[in-house]
């Protein structure tokens, strides 16, 4: 290459090893852009945020704090994430200024800011609530007509949600409705009717032969506008208005005052659900899981469980079995899976309920029960040879187990996390 000089003569420019030495200054430029932060740092950094993520958020399932490095930030370091715990957030900055952090923090704190409202209504008999926001992502997990969420953020037509159980998942806009706060008070003042019929319709009309508004599953929740020989004239979150049989719901306030967990409801719902079929992630009478299905058989007779086996054998008191699990209650769960060796933990896998007689109901293939006498016709020697501790949540007394919310307190669970 030849560059021409100021008096008009084709001169060779400066070169070194055989290179032009402007292309070597600028290479060592563009290195020098490019160097990334020392590697101990960022070892050092990323362990400070991994610390509090297990303090503020071990089960991401229910609480987030996805914060990361971001490894082609340079020549400084940048972190990027985002958290809905407050705590950690402020616990992140004190840290980082603590330890001399002179990079960027670009972590969100959720419930973004720019929502018109973090306050939601599950608007769908039953709403898909899924591990990420596309229809083909593996669905988490089902939340129920009427059902308060809080909204943590939207992304295209997805909303980032969190259920009364604490589980965060997304939902597609056509699952929610997202009332003004006006709006959400009214309906959560308003008088209630819950649905107890395992499938049912609300209609145009006050007669069975009326055209179909919406289907509904045992546990939707609906206002009570009005009622009409055998029939209550009901309200959605999203305004629509339809009838529905009496004989399939009651009135919010009387079932919660009557309902009560005892052993024989308990088994009396469970034996309702007899023949549900398994849906991964599913928590509705439309399909279950086995967690779903444990859920299922609580909600209805009052209590909101966590979401998953490996959840709900946090809660309760443990019973150790006997030979012939005798000493068992109906009531009691039972869970199963691989119990921890020297290198692996505990992993909790299944879970069913025992109904008694050397029995348990659960949700394999479809809502069954099974013996765990070797002698039975229905023997599930499977199950019998993975269990690994039985849970009892029906105890003396008025206190609830840790981990378990009364489903009185829907709406109550609504005002605090807002």
């Amino acid at each position: 290459m030849k560059i021409t000089s100021a008096k008009g003569e084709a001169a060779v420019p400066p070169t070194f090893l055989g290179l032009p030495l402007v292309w070597i200054c600028l290479v060592l430029s563009a290195l020098s852009a490019c160097q990334k932060p020392p590697a101990r740092e960022q070892v050092e950094y990323q362990a400070l945020v991994d610390s509090l993520q297990n303090v503020y958020a071990p089960d991401r399932r229910t609480a987030r704090f996805d914060v990361e490095l971001d490894s082609t930030s340079s020549p400084t370091f940048r972190l990027v994430g985002e958290t809905d715990q407050p705590e950690a957030h402020q616990a992140l900055q004190h840290l980082l200024k603590s330890q001399g952090f002179a990079g960027e923090v670009a972590v969100q704190l959720l419930p973004d800011t720019t929502l018109p409202t973090t306050r939601g209504l599950v608007r769908l008999s039953v709403a898909n609530l899924r591990t990420d926001p596309r229809h083909s992502a593996e669905l988490a997990t089902q939340a129920l007509l009427g059902t308060p969420v809080r909204v943590l953020k939207k992304e295209g037509g997805w909303y980032m949600v969190q259920t009364p159980d604490r589980y965060i998942a997304w939902v597609d806009a056509g699952g929610l409705t997202l009332p003004a706060d006006s709006s959400y008070a009214a309906w959560e003042q308003s008088e209630k009717i819950i649905v107890l019929s395992r499938a049912t319709y609300a209609l145009e009309e006050p007669r069975a032969e009326a055209a179909s508004v919406s289907d509904l599953v045992a546990g939707d929740l609906l206002q009570r506008l009005g009622e009409q020989a055998g029939y209550y004239e009901v309200g959605f979150p999203d305004g629509r208005t339809a009838w529905l049989a009496k004989e399939d719901a009651r009135p919010w306030r009387d079932w919660a005052t009557a309902t009560q967990p005892t052993e024989t409801n308990l088994v009396a719902s469970a034996r309702t659900l007899m023949g549900t079929p398994y849906l991964w992630g599913g928590t509705s009478t439309k399909g279950v899981d086995c967690s779903g299905f444990t859920k299922t058989v609580y909600l209805l007779n009052g209590w909101i469980l966590p979401r998953d086996a490996s959840q709900q054998v946090l809660v309760g008191q443990q019973i150790e079995p006997n030979e012939d699990f005798s000493n068992l209650r109906p009531g009691d769960l039972l869970f199963f899976g691989r119990p921890a060796t020297d290198s692996t933990r505990e992993r909790v896998v299944h879970v069913g309920m025992w109904i008694g007689d050397r029995e348990f109901i659960h949700a394999s293939g479809q809502v069954r029960i099974s013996s765990v006498d070797p002698t039975a016709e229905n023997y599930d020697a499977y199950e019998r040879n993975r269990f690994l501790r039985a849970k009892r949540l029906l105890q003396s007394g008025d206190r609830l187990p840790n981990g378990l919310v009364p489903a009185t307190q829907l709406y109550e669970w609504g005002r605090v996390n807002q």
